[in-house]
């Protein structure tokens, strides 16, 4: 008898086994083909949620003093996003192609013309020697030079229109965020109250206080890390352009990199002030030293007043996920790396020194806000 009931219990055994692995089966093949049809647009999306966490408190101000019209806030919002998104890009798109235009017609007619160099290139460390002897030549016979640097011309110019192209995607991808964004804000209770109960399904009754520690990382990073460096990046763009750098936007989107990665704009606006010394005026090399060395520490002053209170993420972390972010997705990755990576960073911390008897959890370095700060 008992190695019967023996025997019919290792069957169910093996018959509920079979049912599970067929189940869970099911659902990983279900779960692996949704990924696969929405992979294309995680990137996009998850930028759209972390603009839509980053402004939600603008959005409800706003709303308060529209009279509780939350779709006409989320709308003016979107339309503001779309303007600081659209307006510089147009602005370099357009002045891009004007100047390749202007070029292309200036070497058919024969009339194009360098500059020869001033003298001072010659002490540009490492690369003054070399500089000044290829822009001479340019100045002194165009065409030959130009011949002599075929090869390296073609390789630049495929490498500037894959550039140009990826670009372009890039701010369409920015474009499509910012809408989802705006949609995301008009049902940010709805979206909340998901978040919360997939996290309790996951992290049991800790789940809410995960989401909040979630939100804090999010706006404390798009604040103090994103936006400074946005910031940045516009200070310096409208130095370059009254000094007359050529390219002036490529250069500031090289300082708002540098400010994501945690590193010196100076960098950049170092080579700038070179240049300004060797081709502008005296005056105008100093004014705008004095300005780009302001440009280059803004950021001391900007992250008390950005940053806010509340977590405080290692700049190794930002640096990494910048760059992880970068190599793996282009620009838009810049921005995703350091906020994703921030936040799971603070996530592990919090687990790690969650309180098994109180079933709660501290951070060091992050405090864990009230639901009216969330």
């Amino acid at each position: 008898m008992q190695s019967n009931a023996t025997t019919e219990e290792g069957g169910m055994f093996l018959k509920l086994s079979v049912e599970a692995a067929i189940r869970i089966g099911v659902l990983a093949l279900i779960i692996l083909w949704s990924l696969q049809i929405i992979r294309p647009f995680i990137e996009i999306v998850l930028w759209a949620i972390i603009l839509a966490v980053a402004v939600h408190p603008l959005y409800t101000g706003l709303a308060r003093r529209l009279g509780g019209r939350t779709k006409l806030s989320a709308v003016l919002i979107t339309i503001a996003a779309l303007g600081v998104l659209l307006v510089p890009s147009w602005k370099f798109f357009g002045a891009t192609v004007e100047e390749a235009r202007d070029v292309s017609q200036k070497a058919e007619a024969g009339t194009l013309q360098v500059p020869p160099p001033p003298d001072g290139v010659k002490e540009w460390p490492l690369i003054g020697d070399r500089t000044y002897e290829l822009w001479n030549g340019a100045s002194r016979n165009l065409e030959a030079t130009a011949e002599r640097l075929k090869p390296e011309l073609a390789s630049l110019g495929k490498w500037a229109l894959g550039a140009l192209a990826g670009l372009a995607g890039t701010v369409l991808q920015f474009f499509v965020s910012i809408l989802i964004a705006g949609v995301l804000l008009s049902t940010g209770e709805q979206g909340h109250a998901f978040s919360v109960k997939f996290a309790n399904r996951l992290a049991g009754p800790q789940g809410e206080d995960f989401v909040r520690l979630t939100v804090m990382t999010i706006r404390s990073v798009f604040q103090g890390v994103l936006g400074i460096a946005v910031i940045q990046a516009a200070l310096a763009a409208i130095g370059f352009l009254f000094i007359g750098v050529p390219g002036a936007m490529v250069w500031a989107l090289l300082v708002m990199i540098l400010a994501v990665m945690q590193l010196p704009p100076f960098f950049v606006v170092g080579p700038v002030i070179v240049w300004a010394f060797a081709t502008q005026s005296t005056t105008a090399a100093l004014i705008f030293l004095v300005y780009g060395l302001f440009v280059s520490v803004s950021d001391t002053f900007l992250k008390p007043l950005l940053l806010g209170r509340g977590v405080d993420v290692p700049m190794l972390v930002i640096l990494l996920g910048a760059i992880g972010g970068m190599i793996m997705s282009g620009i838009i990755g810049l921005f995703l790396g350091a906020v994703v990576l921030a936040v799971a960073y603070q996530l592990m911390m919090a687990w790690l020194e969650q309180d098994a008897d109180l079933g709660m959890f501290s951070t060091a370095g992050a405090t864990v806000p009230s639901e009216g700060d969330a």
